[in-house]
């Protein structure tokens, strides 16, 4: 398995890269392409690396029986279940509208396939990686299908038994080592007690491969503690406004707050720094104002060899430091001191 993996020929995912950071639209768009093209904005202003759309050819993954339900409730686009995917759905025409868009603003555009079809579609537009979502995780057609399409692979796995996922991840490695996998939650908006971080570490321990998290949760903290638990890819919905119509847009974050979960995210790895304990330049001032020196306990002639009790520790911390006390003890005075008088190393013969 690869540590890192390639998505364009400036961005890399893995250990030491910067967090990929994708906007989910999903079905946020509510199947209007001004509001698309609106979040696609909103994603480049942020400073995501991505946004991902999704594709269903719909009679391919709907039973009759599912597509004729009726569908009725204050998040419903049509009468029957069947009338409410078409409402949100994209043709080919305009995922490649959307994918010129991206182009142009200068963000990655790439597609969650629920079938073949879709990932055939995503595929003739070039997209640089795909996205097997949750509920397809057990979707052997599809996720062999899209493994072999010769682009990096994300896999969520919300839903699913860790049994599952290793059976998954098993079909996928034989095809290709391209493969980040993502902790997801499937509840949308996603409890905090089902949120269950600690499975980020779980599948960096059983898997040697790049691992990500795709959050649920209502707010901006989770994303950002999962990077710092070792997330390489982070995967949050975006929406316009998540009073919005649709079942996703609770769950979302509005351009605002994904902007600033994007800033969290760029300063944590800022802050998680190299390990290596080091005095800043920065600190020097400070150190100097508020640090400790040793001083003279009472006026000292030159020739004086000093013992303990003629040390003191006070500030300003612009002498030797009081670390060093015992080896200033024994030594002899070059100079006379007065009370009070910070010790320097010159100060002795």
């Amino acid at each position: 398995m690869q540590n890192k993996i390639r998505i364009t020929d400036s961005r890399t995912i893995g250990a030491n890269e910067p967090v990929f950071i994708i906007a989910e639209v999903g079905q946020n768009h509510n199947g209007d392409m001004d509001i698309a093209r609106q979040l696609v904005d909103a994603a480049v202003d942020a400073g995501a690396d991505a946004v991902k759309f999704v594709k269903r050819t719909i009679e391919d993954v709907l039973t009759r029986e599912a597509l004729a339900r009726p569908y009725i409730g204050p998040q419903s686009f049509g009468d029957t279940y069947g009338e409410h995917r078409r409402k949100l759905e994209f043709s080919r025409e305009q995922h490649q509208e959307l994918a010129d868009y991206c182009h142009e603003k200068g963000i990655i555009y790439f597609g969650t396939p629920t079938d073949i079809k879709a990932a055939n579609m995503f595929h003739d537009i070039g997209v640089p990686l795909y996205k097997i979502a949750s509920r397809d995780l057990i979707n052997v057609p599809l996720i062999e299908h899209v493994a072999q399409l010769g682009s990096p692979v994300l896999l969520s796995t919300g839903m699913s038994s860790m049994q599952d996922i290793e059976q998954a991840v098993k079909l996928i490695s034989a095809h290709t080592d391209q493969l980040v996998v993502l902790h997801c939650t499937s509840e949308y908006p996603c409890d905090y007690e089902h949120v269950n971080l600690n499975m980020i570490k779980t599948l960096q321990n059983r898997f040697d491969i790049p691992i990500g998290f795709s959050g649920h949760t209502i707010g901006i903290v989770m994303p950002v503690v999962a990077a710092a638990m070792g997330a390489v890819v982070i995967e949050k919905h975006i929406t316009i406004a998540r009073h919005m119509k649709g079942t996703d847009h609770a769950g979302s974050l509005e351009p605002y707050g994904f902007k600033k979960m994007v800033r969290d995210i760029r300063n944590l790895e800022k802050a998680m720094g190299d390990g290596v304990k080091q005095v800043y330049e920065a600190e020097l001032a400070v150190k100097h104002k508020l640090g400790k020196s040793l001083v003279a306990a009472t006026a000292l002639e030159a020739g004086t060899v000093i013992n303990k009790e003629m040390l003191l520790v006070k500030g300003p911390g612009t002498g030797i430091s009081p670390m060093d006390t015992y080896e200033v003890i024994g030594k002899k005075l070059r100079v006379a001191k007065n009370e009070d008088d910070i010790l320097d190393w010159g100060d002795f013969e």
